[in-house]
């Protein structure tokens, strides 16, 4: 059994109530929410929130929801928290969906899971793709990943990675897409941890694992996840939908 948990806050520094900001005539949330319930690897979509408006909004869309506490560090917590409300046994797969992705194709959960049924002894796992669009190499908010021959992860950061010493060296860069999926009991002992030095300096949750020493297996993708930081990037969201439509085509 898999379960996906989309952690939702109301708050935030550059776009304050983004989960409820209408994509395309639906609120955001709930336009994640539903391509989560189309994955063919995912049994059941919980949000989980410490926010009233968006725990009224969920119920009103016919979603299922939790609330969780307001003091937590990440979204990585509150996933762990939920989790544990639900009752998700020690050994079962959460899925962690960012709830500011609403235009991710399903079969990109899939790929996420595929990687614990050819390798049960995994913890966690993530996804990449391969960046084309060259603005996205040194835009911040594109995260950028590097890992191993195993496709396990080195390091993940705001800055372009690696950087060429001698620029005529060609480099491919990954982008990093906010998916995870972990063994409940892993996700625990990620809960327990102290924050990591890169993590508080890079804003970025997934460094905690790899500075305290664990693994993320990277899933490499053909699919692109696009979010939304600012309200400006509503447009652009509205118009990749417009663009793909099979996305959505059995939702509207």
């Amino acid at each position: 059994m898999t379960t996906a948990i989309i952690p939702s806050r109301f708050g935030s520094k550059r776009f304050n109530g983004k989960p409820l900001a209408p994509i395309s005539g639906k609120p955001m949330i709930q336009r994640v929410y539903e391509q989560a319930k189309r994955a063919e690897s995912i049994s059941d979509v919980i949000v989980a929130t410490d926010n009233d408006k968006i725990f009224e909004a969920v119920e009103k869309f016919g979603g299922r929801v939790v609330k969780t506490s307001d003091k937590l560090r990440s979204g990585t917590d509150r996933v762990s928290e939920a989790a544990s409300m639900l009752g998700i046994g020690k050994d079962e797969i959460i899925v962690n969906i960012q709830g500011d992705q609403p235009a991710f194709d399903p079969g990109i959960l899939d790929q996420l899971v595929l990687p614990f049924e050819e390798d049960p002894a995994l913890k966690m796992t993530s996804l990449a793709r391969k960046i084309t669009d060259k603005s996205e190499i040194d835009d911040p908010k594109n995260v950028k990943v590097i890992f191993d021959k195993n496709h396990f992860a080195i390091y993940f950061s705001r800055a372009a990675i690696p950087f060429p010493r001698d620029r005529e060296t060609m480099v491919v860069y990954y982008k990093h897409l906010g998916f995870y999926a972990y063994k409940k009991d892993f996700l625990d002992n990620i809960a327990s941890l102290d924050s990591g030095m890169y993590e508080n300096i890079e804003k970025l949750e997934q460094l905690r694992v790899l500075e305290h020493g664990f693994k993320i297996k990277i899933s490499v993708t053909r699919y692109d996840a696009p979010g939304v930081d600012i309200p400006e990037d509503i447009k652009t969201i509205e118009q990749y939908l417009l663009n793909n439509p099979d996305l959505i085509k059995d939702l509207s």
